[in-house]
């Protein structure tokens, strides 16, 4: 058998590592930060795995430099954070705390003391209680806050950092936070998820507009998506309109308005039953479609749908958790099915070629728009050796394997300018607790050590190479 090649990455591609401030900060009460979504979430009896939650997580918040220590030992040229919203502005309201704002600006200048590109997300889920306990997102007055809160983190960052993302998969905090609750705040209400996406949609449209007016004019401002790959388990018209379905549901309800300025039709009839859409005032949509930089996209793994079968409503292999509640709303009897293949300790299936269709759809629907792949990586149970070293093969494996998929992607056209391993530190992995890791680096949770796992230094080669190695 003849060895594969190694295939290369242009020159001036971004290499980087992602994290979101709950699963890694800890200092959950500290300096003037005050309860987030999460931190009740976590609170309520049998939401998070064993009770576990980010009041510590990865203590990065004390141990920041060891960590962009780590990321320069790799020779990452990018990382994506995020801030807490609670952290800088406790109650989703009033005037900013400093202590808050000066731990951000910390980071960033210690980014780019080592040479690493600050790529900064305003929200990954953590919103402030305060502001849920006045609705939540389902409430149009928490898109404004929001654009207040992009104010006073915009004047803080502006001069140091080059790259802003309003929202972090604002699938997850609408339809997993209100539809299925597996995900805070828990809610289980059909009508918030399509509310709650609305007024994320607004948020992100307020954010751009806010920041566009106090960044400086060559910072880029884009948005990351988690777009359903989603494919029909037959060619069958049922099955195919069943994946339909869910692609308006986890992708367009937010990438039309966004890239496109208006809701789909398909998506307005589907969910005629769940809600008039009387949310959606004149001139949202429009506000919703900002000008952008760029376009995030988060992928992990693919959905076969297929329409349902008769007497049979069952909610299988979605990929979003187990609940007796549906995030689908308007299209609850959708059937999921398994992939064949190898599976990730998530349970979800490995199948890079998702990741290239994904890329080449987007490069085709918005020509001229930059991607970033924001987010890839895999969960495995991964342990230290007598030694004390990590190996993980499987990791390695996914890696290369969706790496691959980027450059076929790239072969076809797509504007491809970077890619973020999920997850620079094993962390807290949201209802799973600690029971799930995706870090290329492993962390000790009763010692907080870390150490570089094998997939670590496979990537560092690669960041130094930009060479993708071959198999053998």
């Amino acid at each position: 058998m003849t060895e594969e090649q190694p295939r290369a990455f242009p020159g001036g591609f971004l290499w980087g590592s992602a994290t979101a401030a709950y699963q890694i900060e800890g200092a959950a009460s500290e300096d003037g930060r005050t309860p987030s979504i999460w931190d009740t979430f976590c609170r309520t009896p049998g939401k998070v795995h064993e009770g576990h939650t980010g009041d510590v997580a990865c203590d990065h918040y004390h141990r920041w430099q060891e960590d962009l220590d780590l990321m320069a030992g790799l020779g990452l040229g990018a990382y994506r954070f995020s801030v807490s919203w609670s952290r800088v502005q406790p109650t989703g309201r009033g005037p900013a705390v400093q202590r808050g704002l000066d731990f951000y600006r910390s980071l960033a200048d210690g980014l780019l003391e080592r040479g690493i590109t600050p790529s900064l997300t305003l929200y990954h889920w953590d919103l402030p209680q305060e502001l849920e306990d006045a609705g939540g997102w389902p409430v149009r007055e928490t898109a404004e806050r929001f654009a207040e809160y992009a104010v006073m983190v915009g004047e803080a960052l502006g001069d140091r950092v080059p790259l802003w993302t309003t929202l972090n998969e604002p699938f997850c905090s609408a339809f997993l936070g209100y539809g299925s609750g597996v995900h805070a705040p828990g809610r289980t209400e059909p009508e918030s998820v399509l509310k709650a996406a609305h007024h994320l949609n607004l948020a992100h449209g307020l954010a751009v507009q806010a920041l566009r007016s106090v960044l400086p004019g060559d910072r880029q401002i884009g948005i990351t998506f988690n777009p359903g790959v989603v494919r029909p388990s037959t060619e069958s018209e049922a099955d195919r309109d069943a994946a339909r379905r869910i692609d308006a549901l986890q992708t367009r309800i937010f990438s039309d308005p966004v890239l496109h300025g208006a809701y789909p039709a398909d998506l307005r009839a589907d969910t005629a039953g769940v809600s008039d859409w009387s949310f959606v005032r004149e001139g949202d949509e429009a506000v919703i479609h900002q000008p952008l930089d760029f376009l995030g996209l988060n992928y992990y793994n693919p959905l076969l749908a297929s329409a349902a079968t008769p007497g049979d409503s069952s909610l299988r292999n979605d990929g979003h958790g187990s609940s007796d509640h549906s995030p689908w709303v308007g299209s609850e009897s959708v059937e999921f099915h398994a992939l064949p293949g190898e599976r990730t300790d998530m349970g979800w299936p490995i199948d890079p070629t998702g990741l290239t269709d994904l890329l080449v759809r987007f490069s085709r629907e918005v020509p001229g728009l930059p991607l970033y792949v924001t987010e890839n990586g895999a969960a495995f149970d991964d342990k230290p050796d007598a030694s004390g070293s990590v190996h993980d093969p499987e990791r390695i494996a996914y890696l290369r394997g969706h790496l691959g998929a980027v450059l076929d992607a790239r072969a076809q056209g797509a504007d491809v300018r970077g890619y973020y391993v999920w997850s620079l530190l094993d962390n807290f992995e949201w209802a799973y607790g600690y029971s799930k890791r995706f870090g290329v680096v492993h962390v000790d949770f009763e010692t907080l050590r870390r150490t570089p796992k094998a997939s670590a230094l496979w990537y560092a080669e690669l960041v130094r190479t930009g060479e993708l190695p071959g198999l053998d």
